[in-house]
């Protein structure tokens, strides 16, 4: 018999933040909260580790102070190697339980501790654990997207950098793959790859929202336009792409590609580095509109967006918000999470998430 898929409940929307709540600080509340922020860092010996896909305010903090903003594998990589006894994770959960799991020595804070992520929460722990034992011949290969518990269940952990490469890596070796959680990503690899891979059908509200009918529309209406899409994205999508990578891939292909026009499918947050590095290029958001479309996150991660200066200026000023992890969880993940820093380490490519 055929393997069959996984059963997930489909995600309940109103565990999604709703967003507009969200109060945008006047010019002056602005300055005051950046000035201090960056005032209150010095004194606790911080960094501040920030993703792509958080708000344009928390990444430019992070440059201007001598902290980092990248994909999750970077960000890892980076808050593995600082010196600052304090990491301030700028973006969602699952990224400071991978701060937490390679640095325990270290204090993990958030912005914010309900920032969650749609992948995660489609692959729970109990469930992706007696998944897992129903196929003991697979390897597990998990996306970072995940918590610690199911980093601890795997053989090892990856982002979209280097699940191409590593995938081809096992398959050479004779491996038979389960990855989770992303169902887009685990069919484009597996359709580059050609291994055999069992799929959790877990997907991300951002690049799921994305629809091929109206990118073909505004493809035809920009034809000058290069179309850069992120392989969580649906295969349908993926197939009108001219460069489908990861956040920092996608980020390198705004600066090197000659067009003007840029249409892009991924959280509209990676829009304040593109533009650094391709300033004078038009950027288009690829629609989420047409059929069966629901906005539910429109372009920006409704979990990204709940990390504010407020609240990154209050968890340096009450230093909470800090993450924990179980030990006896913490050493299992630390040895896939490890693993992917040490392959990364091994081949030639690009980091990404």
């Amino acid at each position: 018999m055929p393997d069959k898929k996984p059963v997930i409940p489909p995600l309940d929307i109103s565990v999604v933040p709703d967003i507009s709540s969200i109060k945008t600080p006047s010019k002056e509340e602005r300055a005051e909260l950046i000035a201090r922020i960056k005032k209150l860092l010095k004194e606790r010996d911080a960094v501040i580790v920030a993703h792509y896909y958080t708000d344009a305010d928390l990444q430019m903090i992070a440059e201007e102070t001598g902290g980092y903003v990248s994909d999750s594998l970077d960000m890892a990589r980076f808050g593995h190697e600082h010196k600052a006894s304090t990491l301030i994770v700028a973006g969602v959960r699952f990224m400071g339980e991978t701060a937490k799991i390679l640095n325990p020595e270290k204090r993990v804070l958030m912005p914010t501790l309900q920032a969650t992520c749609s992948l995660d929460l489609s692959c729970p722990a109990k469930e992706f654990s007696d998944y897992c034992d129903q196929h003991p011949d697979r390897t597990v290969v998990v996306y970072a997207n995940t918590s610690a518990a199911v980093k601890a269940r795997a053989d090892w952990v990856v982002t979209s950098s280097i699940a191409v490469k590593l995938i081809e890596h096992l398959k050479q070796k004779g491996e038979k793959i389960l990855w989770a959680p992303d169902k887009h990503l685990g069919s484009y690899i597996q359709k580059v790859t050609q291994a055999d891979m069992l799929l959790w059908q877990g997907s991300c509200i951002v690049h799921e929202a994305f629809r091929a009918k109206a990118l073909a529309d505004l493809k035809a209406m920009h034809p000058e336009a290069a179309v850069l899409v992120h392989p969580e994205s649906p295969e349908d999508v993926i197939k009108l792409a001219d460069v489908v990578g990861s956040t920092t891939q996608l980020i390198n292909a705004a600066r090197d590609l000659d067009n003007p026009t840029l249409i892009v499918a991924t959280d509209n947050g990676i829009f304040y580095k593109m533009k650094q590095v391709a300033p004078d290029k038009k950027i288009l958001e690829a629609p989420t509109v047409g059929e069966g479309a629901t906005c539910v996150s429109c372009a920006h991660c409704p979990w990204m967006a709940i990390n504010t200066l407020q609240n990154l200026a209050d968890v340096l000023e009450n230093m909470d918000n800090e993450i924990f992890v179980d030990e006896d969880i913490r050493k299992q993940a630390h040895r896939s999470t490890l693993r992917m820093l040490e392959f990364s380490e091994t081949i030639n490519t690009e980091s990404v998430d």
